[in-house]
């Protein structure tokens, strides 16, 4: 069977206190069959002259403005000549060398569009403040508020030109639609990596003020509602209490 080719993509701007950590964990991957895009958004502090440091480690980069980190993502994908694509935030970085290994082991073994795994919180000592343990999923899961977490959500590129790619309407919120379009509203096959995938560094945009998080909370709804969500207060209402058995 031919090797699948990983297309992953990191978004950045202004990203100097994190950028080498993230970068150095996708070149200690182990599965070298990888087209590694940085999309940056015209930073101003030194996150270009440290990714150059590793320019001929990184397949593209692309410095430009954008609308955003999901017009940031939209172009990477679209720039991108893998079977597969994967995302790597530049806050964030890989749990250990056999991750990507893993991805392409499942995708092809398992016949299936779509693969997620496992997150752990981190703060920006490393220590794990929280845990995100997806488990499988079943048809429905999505109208009680379950969602598989999207650092570690890897899919076929066809998939993008099938269904679509991530809508700027839904605003922090956008990869939540995305995942929902996918595998809820049309029911494309997924697998779970049962093991830890990402080391997720807190401080989200959807969660850094009150104003942000109401804001996603109207985001989140509208995009239950656009793609069949059956009783969208009920899943708005699970979505968070969820949330809580993932710390400790």
């Amino acid at each position: 069977m031919q090797d699948l080719i990983i297309s992953l993509i990191t978004v950045c701007y202004n990203a100097e206190s994190t950028i080498d950590r993230c970068i150095n964990s996708v070149l200690a991957q182990n599965n070298k069959n990888l087209q590694f895009i940085i999309i940056d958004g015209c930073s101003t502090d030194n996150t270009l002259k440290i990714i150059n440091q590793y320019q001929q480690h990184i397949s593209l980069l692309l410095s430009e403005p954008d609308k955003g980190i999901y017009d940031a993502i939209n172009k990477g994908i679209k720039l991108a000549d893998g079977q597969i694509i994967g995302l790597l935030n530049a806050d964030d970085y890989f749990a250990d060398e056999n991750i990507l290994s893993d991805v392409a082991i499942a995708f092809k073994e398992h016949n299936v569009s779509i693969i997620y795994g496992d997150i752990d919180y981190v703060n920006q000592q490393g220590k794990i403040t929280r845990q995100w343990r997806s488990g499988l999923y079943r048809e429905g899961l999505f109208n009680w508020g379950w969602m598989p977490p999207h650092p570690t959500f890897y899919c076929r590129k066809s998939l993008f030109y099938q269904l679509g790619f991530y809508s700027l309407e839904y605003g922090t919120a956008a990869d939540y639609e995305l995942m929902l379009r996918f595998m809820h509203r049309n029911k494309t096959k997924a697998f779970y990596v049962e093991k830890i995938m990402v080391k997720m560094q807190t401080g989200g945009a959807s969660n850094k003020n009150l104003g942000n998080r109401i804001r996603a909370f109207f985001s989140d709804f509208r995009a239950m509602k656009k793609n069949n969500i059956l009783l969208p207060l009920v899943a708005l209402v699970f979505k968070p209490v969820r949330k809580i058995s993932q710390y400790f």
